[in-house]
């Protein structure tokens, strides 16, 4: 029992490192013993329309087999609006058992948010409601057939990856770090497979600064694709079921889906747990195919929990310069452009 706990206690820390790296002064402690948090959240960063406050409590149980306890709040969310949206972040919760779910939280109140700001919009406002409906539905692809066998193993190979590329890949150079006498930097380089890995390691250590760091911290995460004669190729028969696929052709009225396997992997390099915070990091982000390595320069002044603050907030900024992920006001506005410029397109097919 005690070491269950212990595991969701790490599993919430790193989580909570994430979450304040990614969303920075919109991410408020309220009480750190208790694990209470709350984060603002507007449709839009530097005008916000609509705004809303999520105040979280992570209970002990938290990821492994009790949701967080949360409340909304918002002097406009009432009625039968405040119990849908407490409807969806239950349902991410349902779909997500086990996992760590505040990002997705976030996001999806985000999401409402910007959708609730452009039905507000002045024009006309007839259909709004069902054409964000069928935007939701543009990129579902549904199959319905009903065929004799529902699996047939086909006779394909292995391979790491049909693209990988054997040279190796640039590496980019982040903004350092400075508190306390201990400086952190982040390098970036696009990663196709484990072999490019260990050619980014190479290099970077050929460098006498870096090499001499006190840490050198990494994570990567490799999305690799199983090619045909790898024997974990399958043609699945669909049943009117929705799928959501990597790679897949349509024949006749079944699917062959080429199957992908995701390679992660993360140093410490002695700064304990440091690297499984720096991968969980990217895990949120839902980034791939890129390796980051966290140089520290150790300044002599223990930092405490600071440290992994200063590591994930390097990781991040990387990784927004070079365009894996976005910034939470970035994303809330592209998401919102996205949208009204799909649902405008819309309007001029009719």
């Amino acid at each position: 029992m005690a070491e269950g706990d212990a595991g969701s206690d790490q599993r919430q820390n790193e989580e909570i490192e994430a979450m304040a790296a990614i969303y920075g002064e919109e991410w408020c402690v309220i009480d750190d013993c208790a694990k209470i948090f709350c984060i603002r959240i507007s449709d839009d960063i530097d005008d916000p329309k609509w705004t809303l406050c999520l105040q979280v409590m992570l209970p002990n149980e938290y990821p492994g087999t009790a949701p967080p306890i949360y409340q909304l709040n918002a002097p406009w969310l009432q009625g039968q609006e405040r119990a849908d949206l407490s409807n969806s972040l239950e349902e991410i919760y349902i779909q997500n058992i086990g996992e760590s779910i505040l990002y997705l939280w976030v996001e999806k109140i985000r999401d409402v948010l910007i959708q609730k700001s452009q039905m507000t919009e002045p024009g006309p406002d007839v259909k709004k409601k069902t054409e964000e409906e069928d935007i939701e539905c543009e990129d579902d692809l549904i199959l319905a057939c009903q065929p004799e066998n529902p699996v047939k193993a086909l006779d394909f190979d292995v391979s790491e990856n049909p693209t990988e590329i054997e040279e190796l890949p640039p590496i980019d150079h982040g903004i350092p770090i400075t508190d306390r006498r201990s400086t952190f930097q982040a390098h970036l380089a696009p990663v196709v497979c484990p072999k490019q890995v260990k050619m980014v390691l190479a290099k970077l250590y050929e460098n006498k600064k870096i090499s001499s760091a006190t840490h050198n911290i990494y994570a990567y995460r490799v999305l690799l694709r199983l090619l045909p004669g790898s024997g974990a190729v399958f043609l699945l028969w669909s049943y009117g079921a929705l799928f959501r696929l990597l790679v897949n052709t349509a024949i006749g009225c079944c699917i062959i889906i080429f199957l992908a396997c995701e390679e992660r992997d993360c140093e410490d390099d002695g700064e304990t747990a440091a690297g499984g915070r720096l991968l969980h990091l990217m895990e949120i982000l839902n980034v791939r195919n890129v390796m980051v390595v966290v140089s520290r320069w150790y300044g002599g002044i223990l930092l405490g929990p600071d440290r992994f603050k200063h590591i994930n907030n390097c990781a991040r900024n990387i990784l927004v310069e070079k365009n894996y992920t976005s910034s939470p006001e970035e994303s809330s506005k592209t998401l919102g452009r996205n949208k009204k410029v799909r649902k405008d397109k819309k309007r001029s097919e009719h």
